[in-house]
């Protein structure tokens, strides 16, 4: 199986994801008591190309990034209480765990693939990465849902960038903004 540059195979787990109530409360705290870091942060903002369950949806989110070893942890805060795939969880079982992402370097056959098994399409966008994204509901059979990302060198190089300041971090500037606009850190 081809790994990724920061270690993780294509296709297997790269992230593990938590919905948190407020993002800078969850850095600390992941940080504090985890030693997470550094984060990159990117919202407030409004999925550009967002599907809840098929219909269009303008939920104000943000997300915070970093490495735990070669595993990239997720953090995401929903600002409203719009319907979600994050709210579904929060009003179901609270703050917490919400999915794991796989990377794909076959993006429409691995949604086919999840699709085949039973697993309907629960949120679809454009992230704020340039990149397509699927969650795919498989809480039938696992405890959270499945995210796929769309792989592509781009994307990898932004990974590959988390990674390497992760990488022997000191603790120094834990909270690093990613330009929506201008596509970095």
């Amino acid at each position: 199986m081809k790994s990724l540059s920061f270690g993780q195979p294509v296709g297997g787990i790269v992230q593990a994801a938590y919905t948190v109530k407020d993002i800078d409360r969850g850095m600390k705290d992941f940080t504090a008591r985890l030693n997470v870091g550094p984060w990159f942060v990117t919202g407030p903002f409004i999925p550009s190309k967002g599907f809840y369950r098929g219909q269009p949806t303008d939920v104000s989110l943000t997300l915070a990034v970093a490495f735990a070893g070669h595993m990239m942890i997720e953090l995401i805060a929903q600002h409203d209480e719009k319907p979600s795939v994050y709210q579904e969880t929060i009003k179901t079982r609270g703050y917490g765990f919400h999915h794991w992402a796989i990377c794909s370097k076959s993006f429409d056959k691995d949604v086919a693939t999840y699709e085949a098994a039973g697993y309907p399409i629960a949120f679809s966008d454009l992230s704020p990465r340039g990149v397509r994204i699927v969650y795919m509901d498989t809480t039938r059979d696992l405890p959270g849902m499945l995210e796929i990302i769309e792989t592509t060198d781009a994307l990898e190089a932004i990974y590959q960038s988390y990674f390497d300041a992760a990488q022997n971090w000191n603790g120094e500037d834990p909270v690093r903004r990613w330009s929506l606009k201008a596509g970095a850190q």
